[in-house]
């Protein structure tokens, strides 16, 4: 007979919850910041959103994935036009606004991309 060790629960650096909540982990309370995570605390954050975690997810600083995610690039198209910070929800609302030329060449790049990508999901499927 084996003996049985009480399950530990999971846990994960704060670093890698923030960015499966995608938030700043610099702008996130210092007690989130400082500890590490549990799953439990994880799902618990996600089901029912403290209002930090609301007001970030809504007025940012975002993370560099989810001011690409919101502009419709790439995280490499940031990179190229400068753009390597995070940004607030007002500042990628007034760069959706302005629709610098750096913005528009990207966009159309990961559209690109996208369609490409979709073609090759469609072709696999069909053999």
């Amino acid at each position: 007979m084996g003996t049985s060790k009480a399950k530990t629960p999971q846990t994960m650096k704060s670093a890698t919850a923030a960015k499966k909540l995608g938030i700043l982990l610099s702008a996130a309370p210092a007690e989130f910041q400082e500890g590490p995570v549990s799953r439990d605390e994880l799902n618990a954050l996600q089901a029912d959103p403290p209002s930090w975690l609301t007001n970030l997810r809504r007025e940012g600083p975002h993370p560099r994935q989810v001011v690409a995610a919101k502009l419709r690039v790439s995280i490499s198209g940031l990179a190229r036009a400068g753009i390597t910070g995070p940004l607030t929800t007002a500042e990628i609302e007034n760069l959706k606004a302005e629709r610098p030329d750096w913005l528009e060449r990207e966009q159309a790049v990961q559209a690109d991309v996208r369609r490409e990508e979709l073609r090759l999901k469609q072709q696999r499927a069909k053999a």
